[in-house]
């Protein structure tokens, strides 16, 4: 038997076994031959859909009328009820966004800044750049970064906050002009067109947002990055060659070991653990 027999015959192995599992939990709709990749484990406990090489980033031509130029953007939205969808920004900074939460960004930044535009809640992890500021642009506010993370809700206008988890971030009211400092610990509230800072009470929300992650045509290099700052004592690697593959993909209160299947199995991959390092690669 050729390689190339041995890997379709695996293929064909772990799908069979896929659909005969969702067969029998009921997920398959009654159509024939209609093998989707919705996938149920109560054995590995995650919920999962996958789909490879779908376009779910739609080029929009968006005007923003915030004293900025009309330019062309990327539009990446979150349905309601929907797990924290995760994207890698162009310079690697990493967006969380709740559900009904939309982004707004050039595929390219700026050579002088970074700058995005949101509505609605989502947690950042910026990449840090001195010499390329990072703003977040809202309805009323505007959020100037260097490299840190926090959470920002701007979902209902007249209760706008912002939670810092690491660094400084400078917010500026633009309606009058006010801006305040926002430090690690602290929370930037709006109340009555008054910025004002106060200790943050709720440091479990930033954790919130990783309970229930989702990729959309994501890159594979890009998705176990996100997994490594997420897990802990386990480490994800990816083989040379296979960084750009991409992947759409939900894990819900996954170990690393099954996130790492579970991307093996969408992708026709193989992982091998030793010791705190699980190495995903072609299949031999």
């Amino acid at each position: 038997m050729t390689q190339i027999e041995k890997k379709k015959t695996h293929t064909d192995q772990a799908w069979d076994l896929l659909y005969n599992r969702l067969e029998q939990d009921g997920l398959l709709p009654d159509t024939e031959g209609n093998k989707r990749t919705f996938l149920r484990s109560a054995t590995f406990k995650w919920v999962a859909s996958i789909a490879v090489l779908l376009v779910s980033m739609a080029v929009a031509s968006i005007v923003i009328n915030n004293n900025l130029k009309e330019q062309q953007l990327l539009s990446l939205h979150n349905e309601k009820d929907e797990a924290t969808l995760v994207t890698t920004l162009e310079d690697g900074s990493i967006v969380y966004l709740a559900d009904q939460t939309s982004l707004h960004y050039p595929k390219h930044f700026e050579k002088k800044k970074r700058e995005v535009f949101l509505e609605g809640n989502a947690f950042f992890d910026v990449k840090g750049n001195r010499e390329r500021p990072f703003v977040i642009e809202t309805d009323q506010i505007q959020v100037e970064v260097l490299g840190t993370a926090f959470n920002v809700k701007g979902k209902d206008v007249d209760n706008f906050s912002l939670s810092v988890d690491r660094g400084e971030v400078k917010v500026t009211l633009k309606k009058t002009g006010q801006s305040i400092h926002i430090k690690a610990g602290e929370t930037g509230l709006l109340h009555s067109n008054q910025l004002e800072t106060v200790a943050t009470k709720d440091m479990n929300q930033f954790q919130r947002y990783t309970k229930q992650i989702q990729f959309k045509d994501e890159r594979l290099v890009d998705v176990v990055r996100v997994i490594n700052k997420n897990a802990d004592g386990v480490e994800l690697e990816v083989a040379p060659g296979l960084e750009d593959r991409l992947l759409t993909v939900t894990f819900s209160n996954d170990s690393p070991y099954s996130m790492a299947q579970l991307i093996c199995m969408a992708l026709n991959l193989e992982c091998v653990q030793q010791q705190n390092k699980i190495r995903i690669s072609e299949l031999k």
